[in-house]
């Protein structure tokens, strides 16, 4: 059994995560028993929500343990094998963790999914065709419901949500506008993403200032819109939302670091009588075959040209996250572990 390199979490960040809340730990692989599978990871994926997970605090999830390796998902490949359900030279995915190998009951439900790389990359597996491309799909078509021809907004457009969240709604037949860091990311969007409208929020120092952007890029109004960001962003859409507007939220990456997110104008939600929801995806396993199905056909006829950030290396993963959470990555954010 081969030797393992992990990234642990050492101890909890206050305020801003730092690379030294990490630890890299060697270990020996454990020799497999009946019904376990080994698995060797070529991708891990990097997503906001671990930051959420570092802490110790109430929220969704239950808090990342000290000591223990990080959480993520990866895809891979079968190297060993004690389940007849899986045979070595499989392509699965699964949570693996922050590691370069993972020991898996093959026998619980959900714990590893067979993947036909024949039409599909197996990166895309943890981006567009996998839990982002899914997050996407559920707050589009279960929450906000677009209807042909509305007006369909999205923070973090360029990221691997934003991104299949633009594929999904032009398919729908709606306007579709992103928000963006950058000129190079709102130039992705507008040409390989196919938003109709990208606005660079870095050239906007407020709310208003965004908000009158808005007003350009969605001349009859926001009918729909899917929350990554929070803070500002949110206070700038929420002025610009039509009445009986939908919003689905998903994350708030500007407030990860604990500092709180007030809204500046809530009275806007009752005034424009909105509906506003958060969700977690993995608390709709039931939709994932029909959105996964979606998914993967606009990726196999290149309807979705999701842009992916590799980071070479598993010792490379925690200065890859603290880019995400700061915005440097360009679309997916994963770490090539093989």
């Amino acid at each position: 059994m081969p030797q393992n390199k992990q990234i642990h979490l050492d101890n909890r960040p206050v305020g801003q995560a730092v690379v030294s809340n990490f630890k890299l730990v060697i270990s020996d692989t454990p020799a497999l028993q009946d019904a376990q599978v080994l698995v060797r990871h070529h991708f891990l994926s990097l997503d906001p929500y671990m930051r959420g997970r570092m802490n110790d605090a109430k929220s969704y999830a239950v808090p990342q343990a000290l000591g223990q390796t990080m959480g993520g998902g990866t895809v891979g490949e079968v190297v060993g094998s004690k389940n007849t359900k899986f045979a070595v030279g499989d392509k699965v995915v699964g949570m693996g963790g922050w590691q370069q190998y993972s020991v898996v009951d093959g026998d619980q439900p959900g714990a590893l999914r067979k993947l036909d790389t024949s039409h599909i990359p197996l990166s895309a597996y943890l981006g567009a065709v996998g839990m982002p491309g899914v997050t996407a799909w559920y707050g589009l078509v279960k929450i906000i419901e677009p209807k042909v021809g509305e007006t369909m907004v999205v923070s973090a457009a360029t990221g691997a949500v934003g991104s299949a969240f633009a594929a999904l709604s032009k398919a729908r037949g709606c306007r579709t506008v992103g928000i963006a860091g950058g000129p190079a990311k709102c130039k992705y969007a507008l040409e390989e993403l196919g938003f109709d409208a990208c606005i660079d929020y870095k050239l906007h120092p407020d709310a208003p200032s965004l908000s009158k952007a808005l007003k350009d890029a969605c001349p009859t109004g926001i009918d729909g819109y899917f929350e990554n960001v929070g803070g500002m962003v949110l206070d700038a859409v929420l002025s610009r939302m039509n009445a009986f507007g939908r919003i689905a939220v998903c994350g708030m990456i500007a407030g990860y670091d604990g500092a709180p997110l007030p809204l500046a104008y809530p009275a806007l939600i009752l005034m424009s009588r909105l509906k506003l929801q958060g969700f977690i995806v993995s608390e709709h396993m039931e939709i994932w075959p029909e959105a996964l199905k979606e998914l993967g056909s606009l990726v196999a006829t290149a309807k979705l040209r999701a842009r992916e950030s590799i980071a070479q290396g598993i010792e490379a993963a925690p200065e890859a996250f603290l880019g995400l959470l700061k915005g440097k990555n360009f679309g997916k954010q994963l770490v090539k572990l093989f």
